[in-house]
């Protein structure tokens, strides 16, 4: 069976082996310090969203091995989840909040006031699990996902990836997405913006 063929709609059950896979893969980011119970809940409202989704490779002998996450206005998303899941959230994330109230704000602020550098459909995270990368599973969930965004009408999209990750940046360049500047979602943490097409 082709990686493609191993692909399909994440769904809100999906959203504990989501978060349990992003808190493994990506170490750079202030989400993944508030914790798999947050993410666990941030991703269960990607999933739930008519305005984003979530994608999952399942492998039949390893189970969910990768996913992206798809927002098609971050800012409405974020608006969303802070409205419907924001306390329960917040409650799970509460010690980290209090370790890291700055970050808090700069993330939240990054999606909701506008302060993006790029506005419309975002790339909020992918990743695949560390016995599973050079698969091409990251490609795959990156091409799927853009496939999903044009059926949708939507024609632009961005990421942003920490300055330093290429196997990361290989995945989007081989999708279409070119380099189009930095930014500091946190102070002092380069990160660059790709856009597609």
């Amino acid at each position: 069976m082709r990686v493609a063929e191993r692909i399909r709609r994440g769904t809100p059950s999906d959203a504990a082996a989501v978060a349990a896979l992003h808190t493994e893969s990506i170490s750079i980011g202030f989400l993944v310090v508030l914790g798999e119970q947050f993410l666990e809940r941030l991703y269960r409202r990607v999933a739930a969203d008519d305005q984003s989704f979530l994608l999952v490779h399942v492998d039949p002998a390893k189970g969910l091995n990768g996913f992206v996450a798809v927002a098609e206005d971050t800012g409405k998303l974020y608006r969303r989840f802070l409205l419907h899941d924001g306390v329960q959230a917040g409650l799970r994330a509460a010690p980290a909040v209090l370790r890291h109230p700055w970050k808090v704000i700069e993330t939240f602020r990054y999606g909701v006031d506008g302060s993006a550098t790029e506005s419309g459909a975002e790339i909020l995270a992918t990743a695949v699990a560390a016995d599973s990368r050079g698969e091409g599973i990251g490609r795959a969930l990156v091409a799927t996902a853009m496939e999903e965004l044009r059926r949708r009408g939507i024609e632009r999209a961005h990421v942003v990836t920490a300055a330093n990750n290429d196997a990361a940046q290989r995945a989007y360049f081989a999708c279409g997405f070119q380099r189009h500047s930095t930014v500091e979602v946190h102070r002092g943490v380069v990160q660059e913006v790709l856009v597609w097409p």
